[in-house]
């Protein structure tokens, strides 16, 4: 059984102008035309799989790639971008880059190169297979799972159950679902412990302890343009280095053994092809027959893979700082904050850093072009992942300085309304609940800030699209502050209307709407925020 996704239908996208036909072998040349049942004309816009020579031939006629998650998506996006470095389609220098943004430049060449390229691509070769550690193999009948144990965010702690799924459940997977899970798990793959035994693998030393991959702790930032070949080209770095070869399976490049050698051995990519294809994971799949006669997956073995030293600069032009405790350090998905609340960091890094090579430094420098700026985390409890976390932030070249100002100040404006609906839920709890225990538990009942943070983000979307769209900062501030001040008299209204309209609570519930309004009206609160601006 093989399985090769250069020529198999492997990528789900959405398509502008028609849906694929089935790819293969005539993947070199043949164009996207609509599905047989449809006739010869080219079907709407809509959902199809294409191969990984039709995403690259034909990606400014793909409107993107269409992943099951965020994660999943972003991961196909980071191999598509290793593929064009390891055929040397990518440009060598800002001019260069800014000339392929701007007209265009087609992709065909990568697809060519991947149609010619005779390396290791079948998913179940017995020796080479793709992505994998062929080593891994003799171990699977023994210590393999089901295939949830390959999905992130059915695989739990890769021991436990999670998501209502054995590790044992045994529905198969199909083979293009597998690949994509594949990448997923070599880029977001957390830190926890794999199933295999050491001594199986003659090692002195465990195999179990699987490090966290290169995308599993940090916000991954990506320029999204309105097709897929604008996208791949906005992220597409410029490289004048030597070139470098994919990470195509285990055996094709000097890695790390298993065995101790007292520190966690590390290793630093050749260049970006190799950055992109890491393999964070050890992997082995086991082939079997669907119930349709496709290929499928019925088992998996994961181990520990390749460990990054520190990455440089070059190799982390995406990365956003923010300031904690007086430090700067990488954004990282947190629970307690929505990606929109950090926003401000990212439009810092384009206005701070407006020459050089990196990501948001090419990005100021556009002339005509709109992208997006997507950001993307796996939100993670001590190794076990939680959910996906991303959002959107629309940017304009020329106006990155207005929109920091918007997300800083709109932020401070959301903090504040906060921290204003905190307040008059502890007046409210000081004349229902005097002198009762469980303070905290009481203020928690008045508290509106679950309803104002659930509906401040779109608010806070809008302020920065009529920014982006032109409309001056203090305008679309007062709107957004505007805004906040009804979603936080509304979520107030809403806790304490569970009160009795009589005695001390209808007394709390006027203290308290008092409260709120006097705190979003004192001298030092957010100008916007204010029923009258001085």
């Amino acid at each position: 059984m093989r399985w090769d996704p250069r020529h198999q239908a492997c990528i789900p996208v959405l398509t502008i102008d028609g849906v694929p036909v089935r790819p293969g072998p005539a993947d070199e040349g043949e164009p996207l035309r609509s599905s047989p049942e449809n006739g010869d004309e080219p079907s709407r816009a809509g959902l199809a799989k294409v191969s990984v020579v039709q995403a690259l031939r034909y990606a400014d006629r793909i409107a993107a790639v269409y992943g099951r998650t965020p994660g999943e998506t972003v991961a196909v996006l980071d191999w598509l971008l290793g593929v064009l470095y390891a055929a040397e389609c990518c440009p060598e220098t800002y001019g260069e880059w800014l000339a392929w943004v701007e007209r265009r430049e087609p992709l065909t060449e990568a697809a060519d190169w991947l149609v010619r390229h005779e390396g290791v691509w079948d998913l179940f070769d017995a020796e080479r297979p793709l992505g994998q550690n062929a080593a891994l193999l003799k171990h699977l009948d023994a210590f393999g799972v089901g295939p949830a144990q390959l999905v992130i965010e059915q695989a739990g702690d890769y021991n436990q159950h999670f998501d209502h799924r054995h590790l044992h459940h045994p529905e198969p997977l199909p083979a293009d679902a597998a690949w994509r899970a594949m990448l997923t798990q070599h880029a977001f793959g957390q830190g926890r412990r794999a199933r295999i035994p050491a001594k199986e693998m003659g090692l002195p030393a465990p195999f179990t302890n699987l490090s966290t991959c290169r995308l599993g702790s940090r916000i991954r930032v990506l320029a999204l343009g309105p097709t897929l070949g604008d996208t791949l080209r906005l992220n597409l770095a410029p490289w004048d280095g030597k070139p470098d070869a994919l990470n195509l399976t285990w055996g094709d490049r000097s890695r790390r053994p298993f065995r101790r050698t007292g520190a966690h051995e590390t290793r630093r990519p050749e260049g970006p092809a190799d950055l992109h294809t890491v393999l964070g994971r050890s992997v082995a799949l086991r082939a079997v027959a669907m119930a349709d006669g496709e290929p499928g997956v019925d088992r998996v073995l994961v181990g520990p893979g390749e460990t990054l030293a520190e990455l440089p600069d070059v190799y982390r032009q995406d990365e956003v700082m923010v300031m904690r405790a007086g430090k700067p350090v990488t954004l990282k998905p947190q629970a307690s904050r929505e990606l929109w609340r950090e926003s401000h960091a990212l439009y810092a890094a384009v206005a701070e850093r407006v020459k050089g090579n990196d990501l948001y430094g090419r990005l100021a420098m556009l002339r005509s072009d709109r992208p997006e700026l997507w950001a993307v985390g796996l939100l993670a409890d001590k190794g076990q992942p939680i959910t996906w976390v991303d959002d959107r932030f629309p940017f304009v070249p020329g106006r990155e300085a207005g929109l920091r100002q918007a997300s800083e100040q709109g932020s401070a404006v959301a903090e504040y309304a906060a921290g204003a609906l905190r307040a008059a839920a502890t007046t409210a709890c000081e004349h229902v609940y005097s002198g009762a225990g469980d303070r905290s538990a009481h203020v928690a009942r008045f508290n509106g800030e679950p309803e104002l943070w659930a509906g401040a983000g779109v608010e806070f979307h809008a302020m920065l699209d009529a920014v982006a769209d032109g409309h001056p900062v203090a305008d679309a501030l007062s709107h957004f502050g505007t805004g906040i001040r009804t979603l936080a008299t509304a979520a107030l209204k809403a806790r304490l209307d569970s009160l009795r309209p009589s005695g001390r609570e209808l007394k709390a519930h006027t203290l308290a709407t008092e409260r709120l309004q006097v705190e979003l009206d004192r001298p030092d609160a957010p100008n916007p925020l204010k029923e009258t601006t001085p």
